[in-house]
């Protein structure tokens, strides 16, 4: 049982907290299109239980990541996913992203829908609470209880506050670069004098990870823009000269 005064906990709660809003928003989407052709009276119901029954997948799913995280090398690999996760969170958004996701008629279609959904985009998720919570599957139960509400019923709020201010999303980023660069430095396989012959050696993993993740997400980032920006031009070049030959 962890200690509840302790701040470590609290700011374990926080990370957690911030993790499921930010990499949350997408299964916020994903309940709002499986729902959507239900008859008015039902939604509720169905947002209701699928997020019930998505909740309990995804603790379940979380509890076996957090042994499996014991077994040398795989810290190593999650935290590598982890920077790749943050990274994919700095880059601009595929709009097309839910197109495949098919609203239910029925009650239960809905649900179903929305757990099967959600276990399947939530590999992040759960990576990142996994890092987060340290091997407590306390934190990992109080951190989804608090945070789920918020994603599924302020995710418009949380959406348009991200849209307005795109530093949240690099800070984002940057928090699951700073969880997974501690995680990596923690993974079993490496020696322990590795961390006593540097000074602060998870403070420093953790900076690196997180400035990794910044640098390379905006740099990537730039480069769609200009890539973005070559096609638009030449398709408009294009344009012209035909309708210059069509003159």
């Amino acid at each position: 049982m962890p200690d509840l005064a302790s701040p470590t906990f609290w700011l374990a709660v926080l990370q957690i907290i911030a993790i499921d809003i930010l990499l949350g928003g997408d299964n916020a989407v994903v309940i709002a299109l499986a729902c959507r052709r239900l008859p008015e009276a039902q939604r509720n119901k169905g947002i209701f239980w699928g997020v019930f029954g998505a909740i309990g997948l995804r603790i379940v799913l979380i509890y076996f990541a957090l042994q499996l995280l014991a077994v040398p090398y795989l810290k190593i690999i999650g935290g590598l996913l982890l920077f790749w996760i943050g990274i994919k969170l700095v880059l601009p958004e595929d709009e097309d992203a839910h197109g495949n996701v098919q609203g239910s008629t029925t009650l239960t279609g809905a649900i179903k829908t929305i757990i099967v959904a959600d276990a399947v985009m939530s590999l992040d998720n759960v990576i990142a609470v996994a890092a987060a919570a340290h091997g407590s599957i306390v934190l990992v139960i109080f951190g989804i209880v608090v945070s789920i509400p918020i994603v599924v019923w302020g995710s418009k709020l949380v959406l348009t506050l991200m849209d307005r201010f795109p530093v949240v999303i690099t800070a984002g980023g940057g928090l699951l670069g700073w969880i997974g660069g501690g995680m990596l430095i923690t993974d079993p396989a490496l020696p322990e004098r590795w961390r006593e012959v540097v000074p602060h050696s998870a403070y420093l993993a953790s900076t690196l990870g997180a400035l990794l993740v910044i640098v390379v997400g905006k740099w990537l980032a730039s480069r769609q823009h200009q890539a973005r920006a070559t096609v638009e031009l030449i398709s408009a070049d294009a344009e012209s000269i035909a309708k210059g030959k069509q003159g």
